[in-house]
């Protein structure tokens, strides 16, 4: 094989694994399994029951993690949780040194990217899905995340 065929592949390898994030992260509960085929090729990744995708999490750094956020697991109030797509690291910033995305006050529209959860070296956009105004930022940058953790809360406007 040559280097270039091997770059080929890894630039496959990656674009599937980026994919398979995608569509895992729109699921609210991680399925037992997942199979995917590709030509001649089949993949298939199976889960035991209660360790979903990224495997068995233990209680205690879930326990720190809603600890450090402060934030029910459903908001009393009319608050949008805007919440992680996936198991990753949290940026409020395109890239370091640049201004966040959003800042607390600020005005977001329905699909607006208020940040990006990095997992496995794919940068993945936060967008919201409702208009409304940042109420909090809920997440510090550069915060380890896990699935479905509260990253951004929002009052949610009516759109016109």
């Amino acid at each position: 094989m040559t280097q270039a065929e091997t770059r080929d592949d890894q630039h496959l390898l990656e674009t599937v694994e980026h994919s398979v994030l995608r569509l895992l992260s729109g699921f609210r509960d991680p399925p037992a399994r997942l199979e995917i085929t590709a030509g001649a090729v089949t993949v298939t990744a199976e889960w035991a029951a209660g360790e979903g995708v990224g495997g068995t999490v233990p209680a205690a750094p879930a326990a720190r993690a809603r600890a450090a956020t402060d934030v029910p697991d459903s908001p009393a109030d009319d608050r949008l949780l805007v919440r992680a797509p996936t198991v990753g690291v949290f940026y409020r910033a395109p890239q370091p040194g640049s201004p966040p995305f959003v800042q607390v006050g600020d005005q977001v529209a329905a699909g607006q990217q208020i940040g990006i959860v990095e997992a496995m070296k794919l940068m993945i956009p936060v967008t919201v899905d409702a208009p409304g105004a940042v109420l909090d930022v809920l997440v510090a940058d550069g915060a380890a995340v896990e699935y479905d953790t509260p990253l951004v809360a929002l009052s949610v406007t009516e759109a016109d």
